[in-house]
């Protein structure tokens, strides 16, 4: 259990509260990870400000990134909520177990992308220059790439924050994976 409530808007600053107003209005919710964030003045904007710039990984390669990221961390909270989403975007269920095992493989550019983004997380950085060939030779750019590292700091945050913080999970769990 959770040694770090779950701040509501009451008790959160002004400029929270109006991000906590903008999250409902556009989420339906302020899901329980993004609250945390506002135990501090600035880390919930901030958070909100990474996440939503401009990217060249966007769609199914930004869920592919954080699905299997969270997965590498072992974070439950993000692996409930990107399990959603992903289906949003589109994933069926069986890809989206599939993304989390690091491979996409009806989809090669994805497949590739799944594959270099699970070897940077479990090597915390130092990825296989292979991999890094292989990605680039299957049409993404550098600038993808940098992106790509942007989008796994983003989803790292917030994967440490919940396994550090414990905050209760506010969305239906993930399907637990099998060997």
């Amino acid at each position: 259990m959770s040694k770090v409530n779950v701040p509501t808007h009451a008790s959160v600053s002004t400029e929270n509260q109006v991000l906590f107003d903008n999250l409902k209005k556009g989420l339906g919710m302020v899901p329980n990870l993004y609250a945390t964030l506002a135990h501090s003045e600035t880390a919930l904007g901030t958070y909100l400000t990474l996440q939503n710039a401009k990217s060249s990984i966007n769609g199914k390669s930004r869920e592919v990134v954080n699905l299997v990221v969270s997965q590498v961390n072992n974070c439950e909270y993000c692996l409930a909520a990107h399990t959603v989403i992903g289906g949003m975007v589109g994933f069926t269920p069986e890809q989206i177990i599939e993304i989390r095992q690091g491979r996409a493989t009806f989809d090669a550019k994805l497949d590739v992308l799944a594959r270099l983004v699970r070897n940077i997380a479990i090597e915390r950085g130092h990825a296989n220059p292979a991999l890094v060939d292989e990605f680039l030779a299957a049409g993404w750019t550098p600038g993808n790439l940098v992106d790509v590292m942007v989008v796994i700091g983003d989803k790292t945050v917030t994967n440490y924050l919940h396994g550090t913080t414990k905050v209760p999970v506010d969305f239906s769990p993930a399907p637990a994976l099998t060997a």
